[in-house]
């Protein structure tokens, strides 16, 4: 939600405490979107979709939050600077799942 972007910035002094998610997030107004789409276009039936913010809520480098919080898992590719960890691909393939809110535009 936009009103807890403020606390954002706060989450910096303790990697750990966000890592349970891989410092990911959803703006509701996002979440909403990515509902709407599922009903309009997917087909039916079951299926999965992973909806995350394209972003981290850190200001801090996924590089570095990484090799604090995970110091023994092996990186493969690229982690980009603050992208986010989680994948939407396939929401953004089937479903046309196009998130336009960030917490860093809010502040």
């Amino acid at each position: 939600m936009p009103a807890d972007y403020a606390d954002f910035p706060s989450y910096d002094a303790d990697a750990g405490e966000r890592a349970w998610n891989l410092w990911s997030y959803i703006d509701a107004r996002d979440g909403a979107h990515a509902i709407e789409r599922a009903l309009d276009v997917a087909p039916p039936g079951f299926d999965t979709f992973l909806i995350a913010s394209p972003d981290t809520v850190m200001s801090r480098p996924n590089a570095e939050l990484v090799a604090e919080v995970f110091p023994d898992v092996e990186v493969r590719g690229k982690l980009g600077v603050n992208d986010s960890l989680f994948s939407t691909a396939k929401a953004r393939r089937l479903l046309g799942y196009d998130p336009q809110h960030s917490w860093r535009e809010a502040r």
